[in-house]
């Protein structure tokens, strides 16, 4: 064999082995937050996660978002590999075309599945412990900064009002970005704000000044028609006891676009990879397998036989 032949034959198998190497890898596309939050470094997470646990096999580019909102609107014009994350609230009303989906039907809203639980968003209420406030009540003449625009913002406004506390509560007019130096300060008692646990602006703040994160009742935790959740003692500095407060379960999802073994291997390493992550960042100890029961829709049928496969009971409505 000449060398001109030698050198042909050499490079076709290159490019073979490439095309193999290439087809063998799937892509998938994760979209979460914006950048900078503790969603979005999730992501970030995620995706390594996911190439270490398939050997590289998938490979998960993450995008930035704007909400969840955008994330279920996008479903529209995506494919097969397009995974995100959103409050499984959010898909129901999607595929009823209610509130902010109103007049934006679309039929692919019903393709919607879900795939695996990840941190919840969970409401702090966080006082300076000079505010001498250890219960909810005691916000009454007290100096809360709400911030604007976000989650938690929105959802601390409803629960001043619902517990009767939104005249003897002073706003401050902040934005929460402000809250950990304004607290230190003692321009405010306290702030609101939601994310995961440990949220890393409750971390700051307990680590540099003495606080008290509330915890809510049963009986006011009902009248928030939020899902219950407890914060374990010790997650915060010189937190001694549990917190029992309020989240919005969020979830990741896919859509019917997406072949089985697809979702079945996402869903399969991330469950592998769960306490992995967990030593990585700590608010991943937040997600178990009590948390699919919040799931109100259908789970991909890839997710679903992976479940199967480890004995997980998922009730009749989400298969």
């Amino acid at each position: 064999m000449n060398l001109l032949l030698k050198s042909a034959v050499a490079a076709s198998a290159i490019t073979a082995f490439a095309l193999t190497s290439a087809s063998a890898e799937t892509r998938v596309t994760y979209k979460s937050a914006k950048t900078g939050s503790s969603y979005y470094q999730m992501g970030v997470e995620l995706a390594e996660a996911m190439k270490a646990g398939t050997g590289g096999e998938i490979s998960v580019t993450v995008e930035e978002s704007q909400g969840s909102v955008q994330n279920v609107m996008e479903v529209r014009a995506r494919g097969g590999d397009y995974v995100f994350t959103t409050p499984p609230a959010l898909v129901g009303l999607a595929q009823q075309g209610k509130a902010m989906f109103e007049g934006k039907g679309s039929p692919a809203f019903d393709d919607i599945r879900a795939l695996f639980p990840i941190p919840s968003l969970t409401m702090h209420f966080v006082m300076s412990r000079d505010s001498d406030v250890t219960e909810m009540k005691g916000l009454a003449g007290k100096t809360i900064l709400l911030g604007k625009g976000s989650f938690g913002a929105t959802e601390g406004e409803a629960y001043l009002k619902l517990f009767g506390l939104e005249e003897s509560v002073k706003i401050a007019d902040a934005e929460l970005s402000n809250a950990v130096a304004a607290l230190k300060n003692g321009q405010i008692d306290g702030f609101v704000t939601a994310g995961s646990w440990p949220a890393p602006n409750v971390v700051e703040a307990a680590a540099s000044t003495p606080v008290t994160v509330l915890s809510l009742t049963d009986e006011q935790i009902a009248e928030t028609k939020r899902t219950k959740m407890t914060i374990p003692a010790g997650t915060y500095a010189e937190q001694t006891s549990d917190i029992t407060t309020t989240s919005l379960p969020v979830v990741a999802f896919t859509t019917t676009r997406m072949d089985d073994d697809t979702a079945y291997q996402l869903t399969k390493t991330f469950w592998e990879s769960k306490a992995k992550l967990s030593e990585t960042s700590r608010w991943w100890n937040g997600v178990a397998e009590a948390l699919l029961s919040n799931i109100s829709g259908k789970i991909h049928p890839g997710a679903v036989r992976y479940y199967d496969e480890v004995g997980i009971e998922l009730s009749d409505a989400q298969k």
